[in-house]
């Protein structure tokens, strides 16, 4: 039988489809299709054969984790996290669309496809967790970082004087401050009371060498550390500093003291106002009537004028130092009134200490201001005859090979004259001394020293007419030495006088004044 093509003019084979006809509507495979693709990796794209689509998603996931990955604790820049959630959304909204009418590949049914993009969907969120566990573990290692940085800061200063290193340990407790106030619950944090203990015996060291003065700055700059600093990260080291410094301002001050320096008034008297209550505090009294006490011992030692000048000065800076808050005003000025009085009855013993020295200038005004200051003094009297000596001897330096004592009198009858227009003070020494003033002779006048040593005048006192003003006195045998001192102004020049004084003799001494001219 054959076929006759003949017989059917109209007959034509049908053309192939381009592509596979739609599918009929299946959410669930939109579904699957789309939650498939907020995995990142474009699956949803690949089970329905849009390959270009699917290299898009793999390409912007690659680049998310090329910036993400290593993480640090800045995390991904929020624009390209934003941009990228707006690519996933996108891309779950279109594969939704083309999963609703375009068969699977690869999997069996739309609900397994769901059922598979749920399951997938821990991909993204484990990475999430995974990533975010990283970068909390980087941020842990900034920390630890800073805080080694600031652990550097500290072992740094080495040798360094506190003012030299001050501004890294500022900095490094500003580190310090900044884990355990912004990052209280990391790590580093956790370290920062350590560290702490470690940055207050650093700071300190000077106080454990027995530096003390120069533990006082750096024991003062660690007690306003907690005004920074949360207590609860300081513990005990909030007091630390107390009891360090109380002793460092009373040792250093100690060591002012011995070595005459006046900064123990400022140290004593921040220890007394700081901390008025401390045992180094109540040390300070007896510290002070020590020091005085000393320094009225040296009075009768080897420099007298030195241990006066120091009681002096003791009285005035133990004045200067404020004992109210511990209780020590009374016994302070106690000490000082002390400090006072032994420095003036000391004074005469400066006095004769400058006369033995031979600085007849100095013994006069010393003892002249012992006089003044001491008018009950037993020594007043003796005082005012090393006085007179000591004047007598800056014209006759003989006279002051030997102090002056108490004795008085004598059997010589001695008259001295006053052939002076001035007023004439009359000072003698030798076995006894003394003074006395006459009044001024009238019709007398002041010798030319030039004039007399040409023999162009007269010899003083020889003028029978005159009637000169005079007095007697009675002195001992031995040598005595006269000084006469004008009182009127009109002469330049004490006269003096030496005379040897034997019994059974009547001695006549003139006093007058001479000048330089003719």
């Amino acid at each position: 039988m054959s076929w006759d093509q003949n017989a059917h003019p109209n007959f034509a084979v049908p053309p192939m489809p381009s592509a596979p006809p739609p599918a009929p509507a299946d959410p669930w495979r939109a579904f699957a299709v789309g939650f498939l693709n907020l995995s990142g990796l474009g699956l949803g794209y690949a089970v329905v054969r849009r390959w270009r689509l699917t290299i898009a998603c793999l390409v912007a996931t690659g680049i998310l984790l090329a910036v993400a990955l290593p993480a640090d604790p800045d995390g991904v820049p929020g624009a390209l996290l934003v941009l990228y959630l707006i690519l996933l959304v996108a891309a779950a909204a279109h594969g939704a669309r083309l999963g609703l009418r375009t068969r699977l590949a690869w999997l069996p049914s739309a609900l397994v496809a769901a059922a598979l993009s749920v399951v997938l969907l821990a991909v993204p969120a484990g990475g999430y967790l995974l990533y975010d566990q990283a970068r909390d573990e980087a941020t842990e290692q900034m920390l630890l970082d800073r805080l080694a940085a600031a652990d550097e800061l500290v072992k740094s200063t080495g040798t360094q004087t506190f003012d030299v290193a001050q501004p890294d340990y500022r900095r490094a407790l500003a580190i310090y401050h900044g884990l355990a106030a912004d990052h209280p619950t990391s790590r580093a944090a956790a370290e920062v009371p350590n560290r702490l203990r470690t940055y207050y015996t650093t700071v300190g060291a000077a106080y454990a060498k027995k530096n003390y003065c120069g533990a006082v700055a750096p024991l003062k700059y660690l007690r306003t550390v907690p005004h920074t600093m949360d207590k609860k990260a300081l513990g005990s080291l909030s007091t630390w500093p107390d009891d360090r410094l109380a002793t460092s301002l009373y040792e250093c001050g100690t060591e002012s003291m011995s070595g005459d320096s006046a900064a123990w008034t400022a140290q004593w008297g921040e220890l007394l106002t700081t901390f008025p209550k401390s045992e180094q505090a109540q040390k300070v009294g007896p510290a002070i009537d020590t020091k005085v006490g000393e320094a009225v011992t040296a009075v009768g030692g080897s420099d007298p004028c030195a241990a006066v000048e120091r009681l002096g000065t003791l009285s005035t800076q133990i004045r200067g130092v404020s004992g109210e808050g511990a209780g020590l005003t009374e016994a302070l000025d106690q000490a000082a009134d002390r400090a006072d009085r032994n420095a003036a009855s000391g004074t005469y013993n400066c006095g004769v200490d400058q006369y033995k020295d031979g600085s007849f200038s100095d013994a006069v005004t010393t003892m002249d201001t012992f006089i003044k200051d001491n008018p009950d003094s037993p020594k007043r009297s003796l005082a005012r005859k090393v006085a007179i000596a000591a004047e007598v001897a800056q014209t006759v330096p003989a006279a002051g090979k030997r102090l002056p004592t108490t004795r008085s009198g004598g059997s010589i009858s001695v008259t001295v004259k006053n052939d002076s227009p001035d007023k004439i003070t009359v000072m003698f020494t030798g076995p006894v001394t003394g003074s006395f003033t006459l009044k001024a002779c009238g019709s007398c006048s002041t010798y030319s020293a030039l004039s007399s040593s040409l023999g162009l005048d007269s010899k003083p006192c020889s003028d029978s007419g005159k009637k000169y003003p005079q007095k007697t006195i009675q002195l001992p045998a031995g040598t005595t030495y006269f000084v006469h001192k004008s009182q009127g102004g009109t002469a330049n020049t004490p006269a003096s006088d030496t005379a040897k004084l034997e019994p059974g003799y009547i001695y006549t001494e003139c006093a007058y004044t001479t000048s330089l001219g003719y």
